[in-house]
This record gives structure tokens, C-alpha cells and sequence, in this order.
């Protein structure tokens, strides 16, 4: 993987969003962003509420400074708004491989191409700035939604991890894991270009 140590907080443009650095000023746009969609309702993730924001963003700064997280907010081009937050984390750049998870949108933009365009960019910087040789992505085995939404992108299931982490309710959720490896991503790149073109259509 290569060193990003003087470029841990990339800025990712796209056409209709951008992905940038999160930070601890973004702290009411993201509650506002939660609140569209009343997101902290969801039984299938875990979003933060207004109370839990600011701990939130600590957490994901802390794993900033330790070099293993790369938190982001999500800002829709047209009016500024951050519309969710995403991240790289479990980021092992001696195997050069990343997570890409922790992901929520505002209900409003949700199957409107945000996701797809977002996806992109922080694929095509793993993959080709990072030289990653492996992204993964993991979601409720419970969540059909979200499972879908990965398979989309171009994302393959290895399996279900079972008890894979301890919910907020006590729940202990079976996961499903996806990955993309280097050798995939011109194709899934291929396919992404032609969803977020038939979007702009």
C-alpha cells in the first residue's frame, strides 16, 4: 500500500458529490444529516443521534491519529450539504488492504446515485492511489438493503461471519463480508462509470 502518511485526509471530488476529511466543526451538519430520515432509528446499523455525534467523531479522529481509520462526510455538490458520512478503516497497509463501512446517508438522497458516485471515489483511491489489493465491506446478514446496495457496485460475498460484533441492543449480529481485489477493479470500475452515467442521463 502505498505511504499516505503525508495525505491522510484526501479530498475526493466528483461530479455531484464530495467526499473530504471529517472534522469536529462538522459536527451539526452530520446531526442534521442523521436527522433526515430520523437515521438513529435503524435497527440494522448503528447512526449516531445528537447526543452521541460529538463522541462519534472523537472515536473516528482517534483512529485518524492512530493511522488506521480515514473518516469522511459526504457533501452534495449543488447546495453544500453534508448528506452522511463514510470511512476506510481496519486500513493494514503492510497486506494493503482497507475497509470501506461505517456508512449512512440522509434519507433524502438514499437511491439517488450519492452512494454510487461516493463508492466510486473511495474505490478509485484505494485502488489506484493507495494500491490496495483488497477492499472489503461488511453489513447485517439481516440488512437485505444494504446487501444489495454492495452487490451493485460490484462487490462479490466470501460468507457470513457469525457473532461478528456485539450491537448496541446486545444483539450479536451475523455479518456478511464482500470484497473487491485489484485484479476486479477495472471491471467493477467499467460498471460503476456506466451507473453514474446513466444517472447523469
Amino acid at each position: 500500500m502505498a505511504d499516505d502518511a503525508n495525505n491522510l485526509e484526501p479530498v475526493l471530488r466528483g461530479r455531484n458529490v464530495v467526499v473530504e476529511p471529517l472534522q469536529l466543526s462538522h459536527e451539526h451538519a452530520l446531526i442534521a444529516a442523521a436527522a433526515d430520515g430520523e437515521l438513529w432509528n435503524l435497527t440494522l446499523t448503528v447512526v449516531p443521534t445528537a447526543e452521541t455525534m460529538a463522541r462519534y467523531i472523537e472515536r473516528a479522529m482517534a483512529g485518524r491519529s492512530a493511522g488506521t481509520v480515514m473518516p469522511f462526510v459526504i457533501v452534495r455538490r449543488e447546495d453544500q450539504r453534508v448528506v452522511g458520512s463514510t470511512r476506510f478503516w481496519k486500513i493494514d497497509r503492510h497486506n494493503r488492504k482497507l475497509e470501506i463501512g461505517q456508512t449512512w446517508l440522509s434519507a433524502s438522497v438514499q437511491r439517488s446515485g450519492v452512494n454510487t458516485e461516493a463508492k466510486f471515489l473511495l474505490l478509485r483511491h484505494a485502488f489506484e492511489v493507495m494500491d490496495c489489493v483488497r477492499v472489503q465491506f461488511t453489513t447485517d446478514e439481516l440488512n437485505e438493503k444494504s446487501r444489495a446496495a454492495i452487490l451493485r457496485i460490484g462487490a462479490r460475498q466470501e460468507g457470513i461471519v457469525r457473532h461478528e460484533r456485539i450491537m448496541p441492543d446486545g444483539l450479536k449480529r451475523n455479518s456478511v463480508r464482500f470484497s473487491i481485489i485489484d485484479t476486479e477493479w477495472p471491471e467493477v470500475r467499467a460498471g460503476l462509470e456506466q451507473k453514474m452515467a446513466r444517472t447523469e442521463g
